[in-house]
């Protein structure tokens, strides 16, 4: 008998991931946002390499299976790139991920802008919406935050 694979849990900063996991990562966001989502935006838009960033994500047999990141910005760690892998998607990663986010980020204040489908789920760890609901690459997105 096989003992069930698991999903272990990374967390790095820019200068401490190797270029395998960073190209895993920059791909798996490629493959959903860019192509799935059919969205030509900035991806790479220059603050994955900041020295507050940090970057958590689940690997399972080195294939990487949900990933975020947690930028440092003055006001709020900002939560974002939150992504699944398709064949990985309905196995409550994003959320055991955002969990692990919320622990990284302790208690500062933390803001996000959600897929607005999405909302109820970020409602579900504390965020809240504060402001209208925008187009961003024609997606429909809201503005949340949850107060330290």
């Amino acid at each position: 008998m096989h003992p069930e694979p698991h999903d272990e849990l990374r967390v790095a900063s820019f200068r401490d991931l190797d270029t395998t996991t960073l190209y895993a990562i920059l791909r798996l966001r490629a493959d959903v946002f860019v192509v799935e989502q059919n969205c030509a935006y900035p991806d790479l838009d220059g603050r994955d390499d900041e020295p507050g960033t940090r970057h958590l994500w689940f690997t399972r047999d080195g294939k990487i299976r949900a990933y975020l990141r947690i930028l440092a910005d003055d006001d709020a760690e900002r939560i974002g790139r939150v992504v699944t892998a398709p064949d990985a998607r309905g196995q409550g990663l994003a959320g055991r991920l955002l969990t692990e986010a919320l622990t990284v980020i302790g208690n500062r204040p933390s803001a996000l802008h959600a897929q607005a489908h999405l909302a109820h789920f970020y409602a579900k760890f504390g965020f809240a919406q504060t402001g209208p609901e925008y187009l961003e690459d024609g997606i429909p997105h809201i503005p949340m935050s949850k107060p330290s």
